[in-house]
């Protein structure tokens, strides 16, 4: 348990750091750069899927050492390093270099830290270990995101201020790190590390993996939701606030949602995860007027709960599908499947704005999150 705790509090510090950015990004982008909704999309697709191919071979290294600290220790250490090179920004390409990096800090340490959560506790207990995990990460990302608020509306610190400050968070979450002990036990019987190949791995993972990837596809990056919030009224402060309920409401029912899905299984709260998140695109669709804006706070609000209801969730329903000797390398598949969905994702997203109008990857991303809510009602 003392694992847990100690991985909750790193990511916790790190999600300060780096949702005192992150939420910033589209209006720094746009505001300070010149750049536009299609650019935002090229940055965010990009920087995130190149991290996302990473996680299977992290994933899967870390199998083959029989280790998973050190992979987190170097990646919580890049993203620190990637936010550094945001506060040098002076064109937009500055910015995906960071976002990059930083992704690729998170590309590295996501599935062996994974791995290492679900190893250092038991399997009935597996819901909860990930949920609490899940708690103090986002409970960091708010409390980054009411620090951005204060130093925008009551500091009046400038974008490149309020990124050299979230170096302090990043770098005491690598230090706390060091305290980790790696977990895995190896039986015997799995001496020797099995093949990773697609047709080997259990019937039922396979089935999941290729739903997240269909899900993946119209799940755009959050920073088309701010983005959209501003378009109907809220200034950039007011949108930190919105995103600050949205974490608020995340950090709260993880715990509770990794526990009912130790109850009443895995399968059950996805399905309604991914009802949940399809009727909130299809209703940011819908908003037509900046008359509609105070709609926008139970729809994040609402957005938190899905994201409660499925990112700990996923990865407990990995774990608990794929053989011990290959967690690692299932984890980071998972998490490579949904970056190959992401970079086409926001790109589609920024290029729908452009032509087609803000509501369109909404209702893109809504549509295609109902029929992966039907195929895993079916398929699992």
């Amino acid at each position: 348990m003392s694992n847990i705790i100690i991985l909750g509090l790193t990511s916790l510090l790190t999600d300060i750091s780096t949702e005192m950015v992150y939420p910033l990004l589209p209006f720094f982008l746009t505001a300070t750069l010149g750049a536009g909704p299609a650019t935002l999309g090229l940055i965010e697709g990009i920087a995130e899927s190149l991290a996302s191919f990473l996680k299977v071979v992290s994933g899967r290294l870390s199998d083959k050492a029989r280790k998973r600290k050190p992979f987190a220790l170097l990646g919580y250490a890049s993203s620190t390093i990637g936010k550094s090179l945001l506060y040098l920004a002076s064109s937009w390409w500055t910015v995906l270099g960071g976002r990059t990096i930083d992704r690729f800090g998170k590309g590295i340490r996501t599935a062996p830290r994974d791995a290492l959560i679900a190893e250092s506790i038991g399997e009935k207990d597996r819901g909860f270990a990930f949920g609490l995990h899940r708690a103090m990460d986002t409970a960091g990302a708010a409390t980054g995101v009411l620090l951005a608020y204060l130093f925008l509306r009551y500091l009046h610190e400038g974008y490149a201020a309020i990124i050299l400050w979230s170096l302090l968070p990043a770098a005491l979450g690598v230090i706390l790190l060091f305290f980790v002990r790696d977990r895995l036990h190896v039986p015997a019987s799995e001496a020797a590390l099995p093949k990773f190949q697609w047709a080997t791995l259990p019937r039922k993972l396979r089935a999941f993996l290729l739903i997240v990837l269909v899900f993946s596809l119209g799940n755009s990056s959050n920073t088309f939701l701010l983005l959209r919030a501003n378009t109907l009224g809220f200034s950039a402060a007011d949108v930190l606030l919105l995103y600050l309920v949205y974490n608020l409401s995340y950090a709260l029912l993880s715990l509770p949602a990794g526990r009912l899905s130790d109850r009443i299984g895995r399968k059950t709260l996805l399905v309604g995860g991914y009802i949940v998140y399809g009727c909130v695109y299809l209703a940011f669709g819908m908003l037509a007027a900046p008359g509609d804006s105070w709609i926008l706070w139970g729809l994040f609000i609402a957005y938190g709960a899905y994201s409660a209801m499925t990112e700990g969730i996923e990865r407990a329903l990995v774990t608990d599908l794929a053989p011990g000797a290959l967690r690692g390398s299932a984890l980071g598949l998972h998490a490579t499947l949904v970056g190959i969905g992401l970079f086409p994702a926001s790109l589609i997203a920024g290029q729908l704005w452009e032509l087609a109008g803000p509501p369109a990857p909404f209702v893109l991303g809504g549509i295609l999150s109902l029929a992966a809510a039907f195929a895993l009602l079916m398929a699992l």
